[in-house]
């Protein structure tokens, strides 16, 4: 059986290393050897059944970072086919192979070339071979061996995140933790003790104390004060080797800071402080302020003031700044050195927030005493009110006194004052004041009824110095006196129907009174003027009602009827007017809807100034207009032409004929002497018509049934809406042409009417019921029976 040997002087440096090692081994048939087919390994055509391994390469030890003489001999090749006829060649690749394991090709020689580190690589794997130096064909299968590089200590321990900083509360109690510190260390910790690392304290003791094993930093004293050091610089190494002599160290700082609790109470410097200020000093201005010492910091510092007693009232207050620290000192309310010229007072200062683990240590609160000095200054007068209200009557005469305001001044050494209106309150000079006393009058007679109050700014200096000036307001009512009668509210315009009823309203009428009274009026008819048409009824609340007094305003031969109304206050002493009503008599419909209403020229009475003044101005500019027409006429050429004949329109400006008849109203346009549309309903006029013939058809008109009992008034006036309404009635009714003739015609009058009816004693004995029919055939019963009875409730 084929076997090398292996010897190795630099293995007798290592501790449990052999001097030699037999290494045998056996290759099963068909198998290979990392990777290298069997037939690589046989030397005849025929491949063996079984391969026999002449070596096996065991695992080498090779001291890492030796420093001796190089190269470095760490083992030796040789295998039983070598029989040193020098045909073997070694061979070695892998890891390192070359450069730095080399290896003698003629006597298998290995060295190490280099210093080597296990840190940078800890293991190489090789594969070492013996073939034919000739024909390259291998003496002996290929082996793996591993070389292992043997750790020595050559690396100090490292602190992991340095440096390291801590925080501790101040006062904590002995061994609280404070921080974790963790070194490591390179080298290979399953070999010795290179990586067995012992913590220790180098600085910070007595205050701290590390656990030797885990690293742990913790107080090593109790009741460690903030406010004394707040800060502790702690040195921690770390020793390799278990902490023997011969290990590497390494170090690192901890920078330990003490946090701060509430364990100081706060403290005044001082045992009293003063203040000085001026006595008009505005109300919430800073006097001063106030600091209490408290050694703690943040929230433990905070704190709040407050007045305890004294004499200082309301008149000071203490409140604590946004930082918690000052007290600040105000001023509350303005101070009068003539009434008080100093304040004693406590302030007592105290920790909002206080930690019941440190009570003890109380109490967490002090008190200081504070005394203020007021200063007096030369101040301008004092009013006695900021605001003064008067009142005086309207329409007294001028010098009327309205009040009298005082002002005084409030130095010790007083002075006389001088008063004065501010004229840009009372530009109109309604007011005057006197100098010296402060009376104030008026210098015009006042009317309510113009303006209700008067505000004006008085002023007050010192008579020997004009630069201290006060001021305060006066508001001066002005008190009423019944002096304007009462009016009616406005301007009514009432109607009457001719149908009315007795006891019908007409018209409601209400009073304005520019006084100041409570709006209680009394209405009256004067009796001696009244026509007994109309009654007046008051209601009791300002109003009055105007009533009818009988039924039979149709018989009336007037269109018109005024009814004065007298309206007394109840003022001291009461005031009364009398106002006119100007009732119109209408023609109404059965629903009381107006038709028409007539008004003689009477009517004219009711109209106001104005009115007549337009209708004048209006009359005047008609005639300048038909004098300077009359004017053109004249200088107008005699002859007219053809087509001036021809046309109808100056033939209806130069007709001056009696007619031929209806035929020569066929040349005309019959409508230019209808009266105005003017679309009114219940004017002057009827309502609108057309008096040509229509252009729609015809259509039938329906008349009404007629009664059983004839109501001629009734009758006619239904008749007449019907002819009104329906737009193919012809236009040639009585009624258009007692309209339109008169006295502008050359011939005069051609109705019958005034003629005589006949001879005496012939008068119809009907006649006298024409009176019954009503308010529209009033001129016919005149004519017919001037000898007949007087209209029903003609006066």
């Amino acid at each position: 059986m084929p076997s090398i040997y292996l010897s190795s002087p630099f293995c007798l440096l290592l501790w449990g290393c052999l001097s030699s090692v037999l290494v045998m081994g056996e290759m099963s048939p068909g198998l290979s050897v990392n990777g290298v087919p069997p037939a690589f390994y046989s030397w005849g055509h025929s491949p063996p059944l079984r391969t026999k391994r002449s070596w096996v390469w065991n695992q080498f030890f090779v001291i890492e970072e030796y420093a001796g003489p190089e190269p470095v001999l760490i083992g030796r090749l040789h295998t039983d086919a070598d029989r040193g006829e020098g045909r073997a060649k070694y061979l070695l690749t892998g890891e390192g192979a070359g450069s730095v394991f080399v290896i003698d090709e003629k006597t298998g020689n290995i060295h190490v070339t280099k210093s080597l580190d296990r840190e940078e690589k800890a293991e190489y794997v090789l594969l070492a071979q013996a073939v034919d130096k000739l024909t390259l064909r291998p003496l002996e299968p290929p082996s793996q061996f591993i070389i292992k590089v043997q750790d020595i200590n050559d690396n100090p321990p490292v602190f992991l995140h340095p440096p390291y900083r801590a925080t501790v509360p101040e006062m904590s109690n002995v061994g609280t933790s404070v921080i974790q510190v963790t070194a490591s260390d390179a080298d290979d910790p399953t070999y010795g003790n290179s990586a067995r690392l012992v913590y220790t304290i180098l600085e910070g003791q007595p205050y701290f104390s590390v656990d030797p094993q885990t690293g742990v930093i913790r107080t090593a004293i109790p009741n460690m004060d903030r406010e004394t050091q707040n800060e502790f610089l702690v040195v921690i190494q770390a020793k390799d080797m278990g902490g023997h002599v011969g290990g590497l160290s390494g170090s690192t700082t901890v920078t330990v800071t003490l946090s701060d609790v509430n364990d100081n109470p706060p403290k005044f410097p001082q045992n009293l402080y003063q203040f000085t200020v001026l006595e008009n000093i505005a109300p919430g201005s800073v006097i001063g302020r106030l600091r209490a010492h408290d050694p703690d910091i943040g929230e433990n510092a905070a704190m709040s003031y407050s007045i305890l007693d004294g004499d200082a009232g309301d008149t000071f207050s203490v409140v604590s700044d946004s930082a918690g620290q000052d007290g600040i000192l105000r001023v509350r309310k303005s101070l009068d050195f003539e009434s008080q010229r100093s304040f004693t007072f406590r302030v007592e200062v105290m920790n909002t927030v206080i930690d019941p683990q440190y009570i003890r240590r109380g109490p967490f609160k002090d008190v200081t005493t504070v005394r203020v000095t007021v200063v007096d200054v030369n101040e301008p007068p004092l009013f006695s009110q900021e605001l003064y209200t008067m009142s005086v009557l309207e329409n007294l005469p001028p010098g009327a006194i309205v009040g009298v305001v005082q002002a005084q001044d409030p130095d010790l050494h007083s002075s006389s004052i001088s008063y004065s209106i501010d004229p840009l309150s009372d530009p109109e000079v309604l007011f005057s004041i006197h100098p010296e006393d402060g009376t104030i009058l008026t210098s015009v007679s006042l009317d309510r009824e113009v303006r209700g109050e008067h505000s004006i700014t008085v002023r007050a200096s010192e008579s020997d110095s004009s630069s201290h000036v006060s001021q305060a307001g006066v508001l001066i009512k002005v008190l009423d006196v019944n002096d304007n009668p009462p009016r009616l509210a406005e301007v009514y315009k009432p109607h009457v129907c001719d149908h009315a009823q007795p006891g019908q309203v007409i018209q409601t009428v209400r009073v304005r009174d520019a006084d100041s009274e409570n709006g209680i009026f009394s209405f009256q008819s004067p009796a001696a003027i009244s026509d007994g048409n109309f009654t007046l009824r008051d209601n009791k609340d300002g109003s009055a009602s105007l009533l009818v007094r009988h039924s039979s305003f149709w018989r009336s031969q007037k269109d018109i009827f005024l009814v004065p109304i007298e309206i007394m206050d109840n003022g001291d002493p009461p005031l009364t007017s009398t106002d006119t009503l100007t009732v119109s008599l209408c023609h109404c419909e059965t629903g009381g809807a107006v038709l028409t209403c007539h008004l003689t020229t009477g009517s004219a009475a009711g109209l106001s100034t104005p009115a007549l003044l337009a209708i004048l101005a209006c009359a005047l500019s008609l005639l300048a207009l038909v004098s300077l027409f009359s004017l053109q006429r004249r200088h107008k050429p005699s002859p007219l032409s053809l087509c001036e004949d021809e046309d109808v329109r100056e033939n209806i400006i130069t007709y001056d004929d009696e007619g031929g008849g209806e035929q020569d109203t066929q040349a005309f346009d019959m409508s230019a002497l209808q009266p105005p549309q003017t679309g009114l309903t219940g004017g002057f006029f009827h309502p609108p018509r057309m008096d040509v013939l229509p252009r729609v058809p015809p259509r039938p008109t329906t008349h009404s049934p007629q009664p059983a009992s004839v109501d001629v008034h009734r009758f006619l006036a239904h008749r007449l809406r019907e002819a009104e309404r329906d737009p193919t009635a012809p236009p040639y009714d009585s009624i258009q042409v007692y309209g339109f003739e008169g006295g502008d015609s050359s011939a005069g009058s051609l109705s019958s009417l005034t003629s005589s009816s006949g001879g005496a004693g012939e008068e119809d004995t009907g006649v006298e019921d024409i009176w019954e029919w009503g308010p529209h055939f009033r001129t016919l019963a005149e004519i017919y029976g001037s000898k007949g009875k007087s209209p029903i409730g003609e006066d």
